[in-house]
């Protein structure tokens, strides 16, 4: 079971990600891989802050910064504007703490 960041970005060298990770944990594992599109499928089909916190990042990396917004106010998180992977980190870390 993963259960620091640390833990969580070692995985990364592994074909496919640790089962009975929450879902969008396993969206930003799929979006550090460079699969942005199964990232967002995952997250679509959930309704909850952290899915809208996750969706709200990939739209970022989209560089769709309306949508961005949108997301963020669903997750009720500030407006991230900083680099990309050190947002990744902090949600990452986030999503781990409340776990």
């Amino acid at each position: 079971m993963v259960v620091t960041p640390a833990e969580f970005e070692t995985t990364l060298s592994q074909a496919v990600p640790p089962r009975a990770l929450a879902t969008p944990l396993e969206a930003l594992w799929w979006a550090k891989k460079g699969d942005w599109d199964k990232a967002h499928r995952l997250v679509m089909g959930e309704s909850t802050r952290e899915a809208a916190w996750v969706h709200a990042y990939l739209h970022r990396v989209e560089g769709d910064f309306g949508n961005a917004g949108y997301w963020y106010r669903q997750a009720r998180q500030p407006v991230v504007q900083g680099a990309l992977d050190a947002e990744w980190a902090a949600i990452v870390a986030g999503l781990l703490a409340r776990a």
